[in-house]
């Protein structure tokens, strides 16, 4: 039995945009080994699938608890430990560090 084939791409879409950010795009889609096309239609099913159950929002705050609970039991043990907290805080500081730059991004740090 053959498998049914996904429906023919016969409509177009026309935009206007600054030469120079079609430039960049066009760059980045190279680097991305993606067509143009290929990243439009990617975005465009983004932005018409139904949203997740789970929101962005709500994992960042079920996050946040976790570590104000973990915190609120470490702390009171690290607080007459000044070295201890610091080892602590350097080492959380290199897990997050993904890339080893001595940076934390905000990309590594939602990670």
């Amino acid at each position: 039995m053959k498998t049914p084939r996904p429906p023919k791409k016969s409509e177009s879409l026309e935009i206007r945009l600054p030469y120079d950010a079609k430039l960049a795009f066009m760059e980045r889609c190279q680097r991305d080994g993606r067509s143009a096309s290929e990243a439009l239609r990617g975005f465009i099913d983004q932005q018409i699938a139904p949203p997740r159950a789970t929101t962005r929002r709500s994992r960042l705050v079920v996050g946040a608890l976790i570590a104000a609970a973990v915190g609120a039991v470490a702390l009171p043990s690290l607080a007459r430990q000044p070295a201890a907290a610091d080892a602590l805080r350097r080492a959380s500081f290199v897990q997050q560090d993904a890339n080893h730059d001595g940076v934390l991004s905000f990309d590594e740090f939602r990670r």
